[in-house]
């Protein structure tokens, strides 16, 4: 016992001096520590290429206290970059990056000391290795080098752990820049986790652009202490779940490098021999239709989508091409029975979690039906006859306030002689009956009805145009009057503006003509993309969860029940934001709005009352439909969309989305505590005002396997079984946005959680 008491003293004693000497060396040093901007991280990266290859970044850059700072600032799971002083106070109390470097730079930082094993519940299954909140800045920093290293070197349809280069922009660019595809295929990976000849082959590619034995042997012990993991043809890389590294994604994108280049060879082979023909040449000014047979492919991390516009047999061709590589070049095994070529107009093919199929542009721009017509034309009319009556309403007010100003002069006249007053309004009074006069007079010029009858009036009973009269009369009185008449033709005779009206309306026919002939032809020649949500897949996930029962009703989900009734409101708030984010940009994107505002909105409803013993009406009467809910202030705040906010949603938002799936397969439980000694597991949060929270994951819910696709949605990830029933502390606010959907638990520091049975 006074062995292990003199070992804990002289362990706290150093830790201590280390606490003293860290905060004395930030204090006493005359250049402080800040983190670099992204253009100083790039220059200091860009400093160490020599002779076509960067050289020493783990010493010169990685190790840099400034660059280990950096790399914390991004850890910062608030999403906000935090102020300097405060950051730098954070990270002190928890290690020091000074010393850091020093173990980076003498290689002896140890990766395996700093790896937490988490063991599942039910002590069955895979455990799974995390990284402490030290390594994780390690691997944040190597990640930031490497992006600065590789990013401008990728493939231009490499998506995914790049800077804007999501999902939705990968949508975005099958839906604006593919043209007529006839034939595609999807490359499906077996799930397979990155094996030892998986590690070299990625470092030789690393090796031919990077000499640093140094990050090799670091990227390697990751490897090696399972800290780092890749699988394959799994659903959860770039979902945000825990079990997901930060140096997955570029790592992934290094790997299929070679793989990208390929596929850019193949497209420039293929417009080689099918060149685009020039706007001047006579095929196009004649009956054909030019469709030049190109290439399109679009790669998010490991899935992989290639789409023609040639024969089939060139897709073929191509998709032999692409597995001999990948199974040849990258040693990945490949679901053959899974790859298989698609029709693209008669069949869907899925990819990034959506429906993809090639349609024409009538179907996804139809045209107004006559109904919609009939409608728009009965507005128009109403529109008008709204307009006339308040123009007849402004008539009727101002001839009122002209009489009462004129009466009101008039009275001033009488009263004293010739109206003299100091306080004169002659020149107001006159500046307003101009300004009415004017606006009558361009009225009455823009109106052709009034012009005509004008016209009519002035010229009926024109007795001064007969001969035997006109000489009768003095020639001064005639002149007068052949002027004041070419006066009238000129100002009040509308037959050139009638005639440019009907030009007007006759060019509007045309031109309606003109793009029904434009519309028909682009149908029959012509093939756009179609985005669609898999409602099915959506309405079995509902389903799954506990939105909906059996017969697809909405009904309470009695697990939250333990939860405070704004904390219910946000975890629905969180699934149904997620839900609405993801799926945005699809066609049918109305029905996922009916899923939110329907399931989500009423299940909430429903185990609220549940939590009351109450009746769903009585929670509607409490809560209202838009889930109002009150703050220790007594204001009502609202968290759930509302069903105006969700009828106004549609394709705007074109950021990298967070899938649904990790925040339904969570729920965490409160726990009744009191003051804990614990601070926030969030990344670089000293806040100790922190509730304890319970993980509950839904595959260990519902007892079932994730890897068994018929009884769980396919695609759908699931977080790690080791996570189940471990306790994290929070703090009010990361757990809203936890909650909220705004972090993930690669935000937080999940080895810190704690054992409460």
């Amino acid at each position: 016992m006074f062995l292990n008491l003199r070992t804990t003293t002289s362990n706290l004693t150093v830790s201590i001096f280390s606490f003293l000497r860290s905060h004395t060396t930030l204090s006493l040093n005359p250049n402080p520590i800040n983190p670099l901007t992204k253009t100083q991280l790039k220059t200091l990266v860009l400093n160490q290429y020599t002779h076509g290859k960067f050289s020493n970044l783990i010493q010169n850059v990685v190790a840099s206290p400034s660059v280990l700072l950096t790399a914390c600032q991004n850890l910062t799971s608030n999403g906000l970059n935090s102020p300097d002083s405060s950051l730098v106070d954070s990270v002190s109390k928890r290690f020091s990056v000074e010393e850091m470097g020093r173990e980076l730079n003498e290689n002896r930082f140890d990766v395996e000391a700093c790896c937490v094993k988490m063991l599942p519940s039910r002590r069955k299954g895979e455990s799974l290795i995390l990284p402490n909140l030290k390594l994780k800045v390690v691997i944040e920093a190597v990640r930031m080098v490497l992006e600065v290293v590789y990013d401008d070197r990728f493939a231009t349809f490499a998506y995914g752990g790049r800077v804007g280069m999501g999902r939705h922009t990968a949508i975005r660019y099958l839906k604006n820049s593919v043209e007529n595809p006839n034939w595609w295929f999807s490359v499906v990976l077996n799930r397979k986790k990155f094996d030892f000849k998986h590690v070299d082959k990625l470092c030789l590619i690393i090796e031919e652009k990077i000499q640093d034995g140094f990050l090799i042997d670091f990227i390697r012990r990751l490897f090696e202490c399972e800290a780092l993991q890749i699988e394959l043809g799994g659903c959860y890389l770039g979902r945000g779940f825990p079990q997901e590294c930060g140096l997955s994604s570029i790592l992934i994108n290094i790997y299929f490098n070679g793989f990208d280049k390929e596929i850019q060879e193949m497209r420039l082979q293929i417009d080689r021999e099918n060149p685009r023909l020039d706007s001047n040449e006579g095929v196009l000014g004649s009956r054909v239709f030019h469709k030049p047979i190109r290439i399109y492919a679009v790669r998010y991390l490991d899935e992989v989508l290639v789409i023609t516009s040639g024969s089939k047999m060139l897709t073929l061709d191509l998709k032999n091409r692409v597995l001999k590589f990948l199974e040849g070049n990258l040693e990945v095994k490949v679901d053959r029975l899974s790859t298989a070529v698609h029709s693209a107009v008669s069949e869907k093919i899925d990819f990034l979690g959506m429906e993809l199929q090639a349609v024409p542009p009538s179907v996804l721009h139809p045209p107004m039906s006559e109904k919609a017509i009939r409608a728009r034309k009965k507005y128009l009319r109403q529109k008008e006859v709204r307009a006339l009556e308040l123009r007849n309403a402004r008539e009727r007010n101002r001839k009122k306030l002209g009489l009462k100003i004129l009466g009101h002069v008039f009275k001033k006249l009488k009263q004293s002689d010739g109206f003299k007053s100091e306080f004169h309004i002659e020149n107001e009074v006159r500046d307003i009956f101009r300004t009415w006069a004017d606006e009558v007079v361009l009225e009455f010029f823009e109106s052709l009805d009034e012009r005509w009858n004008w016209h009519r009036n002035l010229s009926a009973g024109n007795f001064l145009s007969l001969r035997h009269i006109r000489d009768q009369l003095p020639q001064e009185l005639v002149d007068a009057y052949d002027k004041f008449q070419d006066q009238v033709d000129k100002h009040l005779k509308p037959a050139k503006a009638r005639k440019a009206l009907e030009e007007e309306e006759r060019r509007a026919e045309e031109g309606e003509q003109r793009k029904y002939a434009e519309r028909t032809v682009e149908d029959l020649t012509k093939l756009c993309m179609k985005v669609a949500a898999p409602i099915e897949l959506v309405r079995k996930a509902v389903k799954m969860a506990g939105f909906t029962n059996n017969m697809g009703r909405p009904r309470p989900i009695k697990l939250l029940i333990a939860l405070e009734d704004t904390d219910i409101i946000k975890w629905y708030v969180g699934v149904g934001r997620r839900w609405l984010d993801f799926f945005c940009c699809c066609r049918n994107f109305r029905m996922v709005k009916t899923v939110v505002s329907y399931h989500l909105r009423f299940s909430c409803i429903l185990t609220l009352a549940e939590k009351h013993e109450s009746t769903k009406h009585e929670a509607i009467r409490h809560y209202t439909k838009d889930l109002k809910v009150s703050d220790m202030n007594g204001i009502e705040e609202v968290h759930f969309p509302t069903e105006r906010e969700i009828k106004m949603m549609g394709d705007k938002n074109f950021s990298d989305p967070k899938p649904v799936d990790g925040a339904i397969s969570l729920a965490l439980i409160r726990l009744a505590s009191d003051d804990s000694p614990y601070a926030c597991s969030a990344h670089f949060c000293d806040r100790t005002d922190i509730i304890l929270y319970r993980i509950r994951l839904l595959q260990n819910r519902l007892n079932v396997n994730p890897l068994d696709e018929k009884k769980w949605v396919p695609g759908m990830g699931a977080i790690h079984e080791s996570l189940n029933r471990k306790c994290l502390p929070l703090c009010p606010d990361h757990i809203n946005d936890l909650y909220m959907g705004k972090i993930t638990l690669q935000d937080i520091d999940c080895t810190s959680f704690v054992d409460v049975d």
